[in-house]
């Protein structure tokens, strides 16, 4: 025997409570997902520089967070943490570091279609001021 219960009707997908299940899910991935950001160029996001590559680089604890950092472009153009300086505002900077902290941390960003003769002059700054704990900052 047969029960007439009603109607009959079709099964529907409540298209709300899927439509609230995708969002959610878009949403915890959007929050769960980190874009790795390089720590060492939040500074220098605006300087467009093309680091050299190196087959072997040493990384030691100190890298991760450089004291100065200097940045040559291609064209020749010094910044010192982000800002365009000339080269006497550069050394004048070199020296009031080196009278605080002789061990003080440099990393120089060389572009590598920078003179290589450019690099050296910041170099010869660093080392001219006593500042010899310097880091040349490639990429792998």
């Amino acid at each position: 025997m047969k029960i007439n219960l009603g109607e009959d009707q079709e099964p529907e997908i409540g298209l709300v409570a899927l439509i609230d299940c995708i969002f959610f899910l878009l949403m915890f991935f959007m929050v769960a997902t980190t874009f790795k950001q390089n720590e060492d160029n939040k500074k220098n996001r605006a300087i467009p520089v093309d680091l050299p590559k190196a087959a072997a680089t040493f990384r030691s604890e100190d890298a991760s967070s450089p004291g100065l950092v200097i940045t040559v472009d291609r064209d020749g153009h010094i910044f010192l943490d982000g800002s365009a300086v000339t080269t006497g505002a550069l050394h004048d900077r070199l020296r009031d570091v080196a009278a605080h902290d002789a061990h003080a941390s440099v990393r120089i960003d060389g572009d590598r279609r920078a003179n290589f003769e450019d690099v050296v002059q910041v170099m010869d700054l660093c080392a001219f001021e006593g500042l010899t704990n310097l880091a040349v900052h490639v990429r792998n």
